[in-house]
């Protein structure tokens, strides 16, 4: 089967390759101007709290691993995003999925004793390692069940995945607020949390004090192999192919349908993923609402890369530098908490605008025969 023209990946007509260039490069812009112009006209201390904005997230290596450790669980959950678009569906439900994946990951995690697995003949690194990788799984297979759900409701039933992923979130974060202030919660702290995991049962930090984890190695290798599976394999052609052009996919001879399932399987995976890499990675511990907002701001940083896995690099390390620089002006100065999210909100509005990524196409005039002995209209030479 031959490959199509780019007319064909194109839902709509005007796009240009330009224009796809600039129009994340206008949204970070216009987002940074916003946030200047805002704490110029809301915080008393402007030049401080700029400067704080700014270079804030990079003063110190603490700050420095924190921005970049918030930078690979968007780098997870958006790639999950940016997956279910190809496929031909949206993900609504990912905060939902980060949260009970992490949740998922706890309870394995805070399983067994003094860093053994009950029932097997490990100890020592090789238990923690394994009980490791049992909690991933956990998360991942939590995760993937939400998503599919959304998915098999599409196929069998028609159901919007808009609106299926998003109320199976909404109806499940209940549930597990219930059970990280209920049962799971740790009676000698403070804090509506589970236990602190065993150092052991911790993933490995990179730039310690800080919270930075091999989570970004993981994240760094999943989008490299996202980007792959699309672009450079049969399967992932097909994949996008069946999201971008459902049509042609059926000229093809291959169903569009199919990969509706599958694509929401692996979206809501990666989200579950991304709440393991919370859990045992950023908090050592999983505690009530710890999302914070991450699956919503995955989207925007999956919209700001125009759903292109290589383009989650500079879009999440902005945006999470955005972030990061937010919460440094707002506790290096007296920026009030709304200004803060009215930044957050202001971010988010303007990467779902296209900027400069639609260009009107004018009309082409005929081309005039070359041929000898041919005239133009009207009898001229």
């Amino acid at each position: 089967m031959a490959r199509p023209g780019k007319a064909a990946f194109s839902n709509q007509p005007g796009i240009t390759l330009r224009g796809v260039f600039w129009g994340p490069c206008i949204t970070l812009g216009a987002a940074v101007l916003l946030t200047v112009l805002l704490i110029l006209f809301n915080s008393p201390r402007p030049a401080h709290t700029l400067r704080a904005f700014f270079i804030g997230p990079w003063a110190s290596p603490w700050f420095l691993g924190n921005t970049l450790d918030h930078v690979s669980l968007l780098l997870t959950a958006s790639l999950g995003i940016v997956l279910a678009f190809r496929g031909g569906c949206f993900n609504l439900g990912g905060e939902g999925q980060i949260y009970l994946g992490g949740l998922a990951a706890a309870l394995v995690l805070l399983s067994g004793k003094a860093g053994e697995i009950p029932g097997t003949p490990w100890g020592g690194n090789t238990a923690a390692f394994a009980l490791l990788c049992l909690a991933a799984l956990a998360a991942l297979t939590m995760g993937g069940i939400m998503g599919a759900v959304s998915g098999i409701l599409k196929r069998k039933f028609g159901a919007s995945e808009l609106i299926t992923s998003f109320l199976l979130s909404a109806a499940l974060t209940p549930l597990g607020d219930y059970l990280i202030s209920g049962p799971l919660r740790d009676p000698t702290g403070n804090l509506l949390a589970t236990a602190r995991f065993p150092q052991n049962r911790l993933l490995l930090r990179l730039l310690p004090p800080s919270n930075l984890s091999v989570s970004l190695v993981f994240a760094l290798i999943l989008v490299i192999g996202g980007y792959l599976f699309i672009n450079k394999t049969a399967p992932g052609y097909r994949f996008r192919i069946a999201g971008a052009a459902p049509d042609f996919a059926r000229y093809g001879g291959f169903r569009p349908e199919a990969y509706w399932t599958p694509a929401l399987l692996v979206s809501g995976a990666l989200a579950g993923l991304t709440g393991f890499f919370a859990v045992a990675g950023t908090y050592g511990l999983c505690h009530l609402g710890f999302p914070g907002g991450l699956g919503w701001n995955a989207i925007a940083v999956a919209l700001i890369a125009r759903n292109r896995p290589l383009a989650l690099f500079p879009a999440a390390l902005i945006y999470g530098w955005l972030k990061a620089g937010s919460d440094s002006a707002l506790l290096a100065s007296e920026l009030s908490f709304e200004t803060v999210a009215f930044i957050q909100a202001a971010v988010l509005l303007l990467a779902t605008v296209h900027f400069a990524a639609w260009q009107p196409r004018l009309p082409r005039l005929p081309r005039r025969s070359r041929r000898a002995g041919s005239k133009a209209p009207g009898g001229a030479p």
